[in-house]
């Protein structure tokens, strides 16, 4: 669905992204992990058109995408959950949720399978993002994506200060996306252990490369966990 060749960029005089090659197969979960500062959320933004690469090719179902504005991309069917969740404070949680669909014919209200995904924004739809918990907030920044009904969901680092239980709502969250909607994911994360349960591909940057990659049920064996320890 996604291919990545040989992608570089660069921020000043220093080398961020080295020759990334990476696959994303449709209607799949897949992982990319990594240490603090490897590159993974630079990457997540060259992806999404946020940065411009400085050579390289970024390809959505074989056509070449890496000239293309941000919004052409998310009318092509890409959708990115930002690390830091970036939701706007001041406007409610449904009308968070409605600014997701601008690149549709703006709903007149959200569709009912986002309430079922996450039942808590149902019950505060009418509260402002700002109020909510950090875990609210990070499944209001998913379900705000998920209203531009995309075919490819990109989260950077969606466990990243969250509790335990919302975590695990999240993983089952994804899975459900993947394995009941047909949708596929990339997931930057760096929780080990979530990552394993969850994924069907992994691929892991160190130092702006990818240095390793495979499926999902062959990360302990591969040794994934050293590769990305500190």
């Amino acid at each position: 669905m996604l291919e990545v060749e040989n992608l570089n960029q660069y921020y000043g005089g220093s080398h961020i992204l080295r020759d990334v090659k990476l696959t994303v197969p449709e209607g799949k979960l897949t992982v990319l992990l990594g240490r603090n500062g490897v590159g993974k959320t630079t990457l997540l933004r060259c992806l999404m058109g946020v940065v411009q690469t400085k050579s390289g090719s970024i390809a959505w179902r074989g056509a070449p995408i890496t000239k293309l504005p941000t919004y052409s991309r998310v009318e092509k069917g890409l959708a990115y959950v930002p690390q830091g969740r970036d939701i706007f404070p001041r406007l409610t949680v449904e009308e968070n949720l409605l600014v997701g669909a601008a690149s549709k014919q703006a709903p007149k209200k959200i569709p009912e399978r986002i309430y079922e995904l996450f039942p808590v924004l149902k019950d505060m739809r009418g509260r402002r993002g700002g109020d909510l918990s950090g875990g609210q907030q990070q499944q209001l920044a998913i379900g705000r994506a998920l209203m531009s009904d995309p075919q490819l969901l990109i989260l950077d680092e969606p466990t990243e200060g969250i509790q335990p239980s919302i975590i695990q709502d999240i993983g089952r969250t994804l899975r459900q996306l993947v394995e009941e909607m047909g949708m596929t994911v990339l997931l930057v994360e760096q929780y080990y252990d979530f990552a394993k349960d969850i994924a069907d591909r992994y691929w892991v940057m160190s130092r702006g490369e990818i240095v390793a990659g495979g499926e999902g049920a062959n990360m302990d064996a591969d040794g994934v966990r050293a590769l990305i320890a500190v």
